[in-house]
């Protein structure tokens, strides 16, 4: 992706974080203010409408605020884009403008993607029926097909860059973002299968978007890299090199925790390439350190 990126990363967008927030403020204002709910029903994405020549709904849906899962209360509404901004902020700073970017609007399309998949199988429910399936879309897509999934999609990945960050839940209890992560990626898991044996695959759909979202993250972040054959043979030389190395030599070490390799036979090395410099991290520091300019 580094070649994409120089070609193509001038156009990414900068605090898209508050962008977001402020499409979902013009969204909560359209739909408290009278005939406000009636508009917004002209923006969400309704596969559809969009078939009918509803273009727009491509892109306005964003400005559709997640009303389900707020339940329309102010308080955790606050709460919610409080902690979108936090997460979302310290990401973009962390990877930079162009891969957060790539992170949001990777989300969005397969949520597009799943709207259609949705479509298609309330037209299956419904015998067919294009004009009952049109009908539930319109109430659907206001309530289920927003961005509340993938922008908050956000937190596990939060939770698996900084795993032992302390948060504040709830502004009272301290907690470690890998149990936060946990905790929401089971909480997604069960919403997940509760919807396909209530046959609410409305619901289904785009949490699965979510968790794909996250899930190619996590494949393309390099988490997997020790399972490459090529990986393989490297860690086999390694070992072989060290039989020969003299005791108390180390062949690598961390430039940000100080381990190294006689600290845990397992732990994998890498040199940064965004660092000036020959600067060579363990696993756990390599997508998470500042980088040495």
């Amino acid at each position: 992706m580094s070649n994409f990126e120089r070609k193509f990363g001038k156009y990414a967008i900068k605090n898209l974080t508050i962008k977001l927030i402020l499409c979902y403020v013009i969204g909560y204002i359209l739909y408290y203010i009278p005939f406000g709910a009636n508009i917004l029903g002209y923006l969400t994405l309704n596969p559809a409408e969009i078939l009918h020549g509803q273009v727009w709904r491509l892109a306005s849906w964003i400005l559709v605020p997640p009303i389900a899962t707020s339940g329309g209360n102010i308080f955790l509404t606050l709460i919610m884009l409080y902690f979108y901004y936090s997460i979302g902020t310290t990401m973009e700073n962390v990877w930079g403008t162009y891969k957060y970017n790539m992170y949001i609007f990777t989300g969005f399309l397969l949520m597009i993607i799943s709207s259609v998949i949705t479509y298609l199988v309330v037209i299956a429910q419904v015998g067919g029926s294009v004009e009952i399936a049109s009908a539930y879309m319109g109430e659907i897509a206001l309530y289920f097909m927003t961005s509340y999934y993938i922008n908050m999609s956000i937190l596990l990945a939060f939770a698996a860059t900084f795993p032992d960050n302390v948060v504040l839940f709830m502004f009272i209890i301290p907690l470690k973002m890998k149990w936060l992560g946990i905790f929401y990626g089971v909480y997604l898991v069960f919403e997940a299968a509760s919807a396909i044996f209530a046959g609410a695959y409305y619901k289904f759909f785009p949490i699965v978007a979510s968790l794909l979202t996250f899930g190619i993250f996590w494949l393309t972040s390099g988490r997997f890299m020790h399972l490459r054959p090529r990986e393989i043979k490297r860690r086999n030389d390694f070992k072989k090199s060290a039989k020969m190395m003299p005791k108390g030599v180390t062949k690598h070490k961390c430039a940000f925790c100080g381990k190294t390799d006689e600290d845990d036979p397992n732990l994998e090395f890498r040199f940064c390439s965004k660092c000036n410099g020959n600067y060579e991290y363990c696993q756990d520091h390599l997508f998470t350190h500042v980088h040495v300019k």
